[in-house]
């Protein structure tokens, strides 16, 4: 959820992530993990490679399987596909239904995949009493890909309404079209756009780059690698993405609610907080909150969530993430934007493609393997 060096075991397991990463904190953060609080993994539900899913009406959640089915969680567990756009879509590379998101009325349901041709491609579907209507799909945005991995995919709306994109820079390896920090292309940026108030969508007036004849007046964010996965802190409406790393360093990072967009993440110039390939570092580039380096855990980030459940106090308000290659479930204690500490919560994930939120804010995991589990107290 990327190319860099990796066994060929792992390859096998999952192109699709071969751009993600996790392993240590970096040494100017604590360095001593601590349990932050007690949780178990309970598996309520067996996927077919679960990728990506979203809180749905009714207190459901809604599951997307790589291959292009959508299956709906509930207290009986998983039913049958409500969607399936399986002769659609490719798993090749790191291709696949990689995003799913309902708007806030649940009126409408997102879906971001590659189609044959890798082309990034959302597509709208509207809602009625809970169910899909098939006839009402119309493609909202599209984006070509040079090569068939770092997609990104992820799509989210936010606390103002409007739809966030990730995509990631368009693949292969270092960045060799420079796409990161080229703001006349929607590769290797976060979006934001007003699905709803065009077609086949509108720009949001208050974007950073819509008076800017040479930026693309989509983009919100920039200088990013693969953000695999990003979502938004339901307490306070803070931003945070896990940018998947080129060899040497993963990043979270994070922007406040009161955000006017705009932001340089760094790459290809920076990998973290480091220059990359001798790159040197934007004026404005904007620093991970968090960034560890692959010493021995990890090589993919998945990005999570800000823990605003019930059911385990001690986890409130913490940063929840993990990594495709190590699969331990780890959070981060935060003030004011700043790591304050990094928990390891003692649960292994398996192959953690990526989180999702419920309604009530309870989190669950998926591991690509298959397993829907739910982080609970222990």
């Amino acid at each position: 959820m990327k190319v860099r060096t990796r066994s060929s075991a792992i390859i096998g397991t999952l192109c699709l992530v071969a751009s993600l990463a996790l392993t240590t904190a970096s040494a100017d953060e604590l360095s001593a993990p601590r349990q932050a609080a007690k949780v178990v993994l309970k598996k309520v539900a067996t996927a077919q490679n679960p990728t990506a899913g979203a809180a749905g009406p009714g207190g459901t959640v809604w599951i997307a399987e790589r291959a292009g089915k959508v299956r709906v969680l509930d207290d009986e567990g998983l039913g049958e596909p409500v969607l399936d756009i399986s002769s659609e879509t490719t798993t090749n590379g790191e291709r696949g239904l990689l995003g799913v998101a309902f708007d806030k009325e649940f009126a409408h349901f997102y879906i971001s995949f590659t189609n044959l041709q890798g082309t990034s491609t959302v597509d709208e579907f509207a809602v009625r009493d809970g169910r899909i209507q098939p006839d009402t799909r119309r493609t909202v945005l599209t984006q070509t890909q040079p090569y068939a991995n770092h997609n990104g995919g992820d799509i989210a709306f936010g606390p103002d309404g409007y739809l966030y994109i990730a995509l990631g820079d368009g693949g292969s390896g270092g960045d060799p079209h420079g796409n990161g920090q080229n703001l006349d292309t929607l590769l290797g940026k976060l979006l934001r756009i007003d699905p709803s108030g065009g077609k086949p969508y509108a720009i949001p007036p208050d974007n950073p780059f819509v008076d800017d004849p040479n930026a693309k007046d989509e983009i919100w964010a920039y200088g990013l690698r693969n953000p695999w996965r990003f979502s938004f802190d339901a307490g306070t409406g803070d931003l945070l993405i896990g940018d998947v790393g080129q060899s040497a360093w993963e990043e979270i990072d994070w922007a406040p609610a009161a955000s006017k967009g705009g932001e340089n993440y760094g790459w290809s110039q920076m990998e973290g907080n480091h220059p990359f390939r001798g790159g040197t570092e934007p004026a404005n580039h904007v620093p991970p909150i968090h960034e560890y380096d692959r010493s021995g855990l990890g090589c993919s980030v998945t990005g999570g969530y800000v823990y605003r459940g019930e059911a385990i106090p001690d986890l409130k308000g913490q940063y929840v993430f993990s990594d495709y290659c190590d699969g331990t479930i780890r959070a981060l204690q935060m003030e004011n934007g700043e790591v304050t500490g990094v928990s390891d919560l003692g649960v292994d994930g398996g192959r953690v493609v990526s989180f999702v939120q419920g309604g009530k804010g309870e989190l669950y995991v998926l591991d690509l393997r298959g397993s829907v589990s739910r982080i609970d107290p222990a």
